[in-house]
């Protein structure tokens, strides 16, 4: 029985495998070209142009997933919102393919990224030409990403600052409320819900998990911004865990075992 599921596993892992490759493959190519586009290229039209070509490749790679059976993905609550100039999109971290659902969805978007990630070479090059934010300094960070929503961006952020290492919401870090209130913007509240531990906090890239992974996004409360920063980042995080609570305790056992191809490990 286990040497079944074992060969039944193969062909799934190497189909994964294959759709990791060819987003890596875009990436690369589309770092390099960004390379030479970031020195000639004037910062509002290489702004537009490059966080509107990352979320066309993201969408081509969940596309691709989805046809492959790989994973089942329901994003379509950010389609109405993708043209709303100057908003907060605020969601919680459970993987690391969080970004590329909310951004393959919302053309007009920066992302607040770690340092590290802008010397990336699958990553950086792009993210520059597209001005996305680096979380280096804390003032340059709110101070940039003012500016982006006052010229008509949106914004994504993960306030728990990385991937869900205490389930269900780590502790929220400071600078999401000071940048709303800085910048007059609505903070738009998301919740990803995924059965699946593929990509979370210590899951290897190569390890498969059950398949398809699903994903499903939804929209939750709108918070407008308010004069006491600290007050508001205090209920955002309140709303935040009180609702992944209730899901977590709402979710039956019949909700949470969809049909799965077993893992390979």
């Amino acid at each position: 029985m286990n040497v079944l599921r074992f060969l039944t596993s193969i062909p799934l892992a190497l189909m994964l495998y294959a759709l990791l490759l060819f987003l890596g493959l875009i990436s690369l190519v589309w770092n390099f070209v960004a390379m030479l586009l970031y020195p000639v290229m004037p910062a509002v039209p290489a702004r537009a142009l490059g966080r509107m070509t990352i979320a066309f490749a993201y969408r081509m790679f969940w596309w691709l997933a989805s046809v492959t059976g790989m994973m089942r993905i329901d994003a379509s609550c950010l389609d109405p919102m993708r043209n709303e100039p100057g908003v907060i999109f605020v969601a919680n971290h459970p993987t690391m393919l969080d970004a590329l659902l909310l951004v393959a969805r919302l053309p007009r978007s920066a992302c607040i990224m770690k340092a590290e990630l802008m010397g990336n070479i699958f990553l950086g090059a792009g993210a520059r030409l597209a001005r996305y934010i680096s979380n280096k300094s804390a003032r340059t960070m709110v101070r940039l990403a003012v500016n982006d929503l006052r010229q008509g961006g949106q914004l994504v952020i993960f306030p728990e600052g990385t991937r869900t290492v205490t389930p269900p919401l780590n502790p929220f870090r400071p600078g999401t409320t000071l940048i709303a209130k800085l910048a007059q913007a609505p903070i738009q509240t998301v919740f990803i819900d995924t059965d699946s531990p593929y990509l979370g906090k210590g899951w290897p890239l190569w390890r498969v998990p059950p398949l398809p992974i699903v994903f499903t996004l939804r929209l939750g409360k709108r918070f407008a911004p308010t004069q006491d920063s600290d007050a508001l980042q205090v209920e955002l995080e309140h709303y935040f865990r009180q609702h992944m609570e209730q899901r977590a305790t709402d979710a039956s056992p019949e909700c949470q075992q969809t049909p799965r191809a077993p893992t390979l490990s």
